[in-house]
């Protein structure tokens, strides 16, 4: 090779490595904040890595609770990092409510998702339905020779006693046990007095831990500590799917609907991307993902799903069972009634 061959080839590989340089430089980044665990886990392994090929996008995950994300987006009002968010229907509302979630742009996929979970105010979409019940250990149960439980009342029988776990106010799950105990009792969303009552004085001796992650939920029932909790029909999937012995009840009473929603962010920097990322979440083959792994029943109604596939999640007929709780009156005294709660519940 001579010099000037040489001298040629150096070039022609320095801009090379620019151009990649470049092009990396250039690369878009979606931030995405959503919840932990087995949903991430799904997202991260499943769905993530072909949006990202196809879009040349990267997601980079921000992992929390939905009140940790509707927080975040609190904090950072006014100059937004997150572009996408998937959250519980209540802070969902919430978002809305706040100015926080943009527009949906049309898309042919939206026209196949039931009209339950969409918006009105069309800002975001249900991409998932679980449901709020009982989880218990089936094995410690039959040592026990205990019945397995039917009711909403269970939680406060004595032979659970330091053995049942229940999420906090601040997480949807605990919402959901509030307004159902308040229900039994006469009251709900609109007189929540008797769901305090019953958890300050019956239910709370029999609480081990208000426990809000997934991964300690986990861990209490897997060391044997806990054998009964307030749970999600997808979080007990999961659990159930590395072979421990979780079963998930949906009480006589009824389990609670726990939809599970996305929106934009109103002045993403990357509205387009955003925008495909919330259309591609409710596409058929998203659905069918997140009710594999993540034990979501499926929002798009093209989606059908085995007998085994169904097993856990809210489908056909559960679904059509579920109770809905009313957000626009839980959000008006939520903050109240976290405030109350740690006061009187957690203390």
């Amino acid at each position: 090779m001579t010099r000037k061959s040489v001298a040629r080839a150096v070039c022609l590989a320095g801009i090379s490595v620019l151009a990649m340089s470049q092009a990396q430089a250039q690369q878009k980044v979606l931030y995405f904040a959503s919840y932990g665990g087995s949903f991430e886990q799904a997202v991260r392994k499943e769905i993530i890595p072909p949006f990202e090929a196809k879009h040349g996008v990267k997601i980079e995950y921000v992992a929390g609770n939905s009140t940790d994300t509707l927080a975040k987006l609190q904090a950072q009002r006014g100059n937004q990092q997150i572009d996408v968010i998937v959250v519980d229907d209540g802070p969902a509302y919430q978002a809305v409510a706040l100015g926080f979630c943009g527009d949906l742009e049309p898309a042919d996929v939206y026209k196949d998702v039931y009209p339950v979970v969409k918006f009105k105010s069309n800002k975001a979409i249900g991409v998932g339905l679980v449901a709020t019940g009982l989880m218990y250990n089936k094995k410690a149960f039959e040592e026990n020779k205990w019945a397995a439980p039917t009711s909403w009342a269970d939680l406060k029988d004595p032979k659970f006693k330091k053995k049942l776990v229940v999420p906090p106010l601040n997480n949807t799950y605990g919402v959901h046990a509030l307004v159902a105990e308040a229900a039994l009792k006469g009251g709900g969303e609109t007189n929540i007095e008797p769901g305090f009552q019953a958890f300050k004085n019956e239910i709370g001796p029999n609480v081990l831990a208000y426990e809000p992650s997934p991964a300690k939920m986990t861990e209490l029932f897997q060391n044997g500590q806990a054998v009964i909790a307030v749970w999600g029909s997808g979080r007990a999937k999961a659990l159930a799917d590395t072979g421990f012995p979780a079963e998930f009840v949906y009480p006589k009473e009824g389990g609670i609907a726990l939809g599970t929603a996305a929106c934009t962010i109103a002045g993403s920097k990357n509205n387009k991307e955003a925008q495909a990322f919330v259309q591609y979440l409710v596409s058929p083959e998203v659905q069918r993902i997140l009710a594999k792994s993540a034990g979501f029943g499926p929002v798009n109604q093209t989606v059908t799903l085995s007998p085994d596939e169904q097993k856990g999640i809210p489908y056909g007929e559960q679904a059509k069972n579920l109770r809905a709780v009313d957000w626009d009156v839980v959000n008006q005294h939520r903050e109240d009634w976290n405030k109350r709660w740690t006061r009187e519940i957690e203390r």
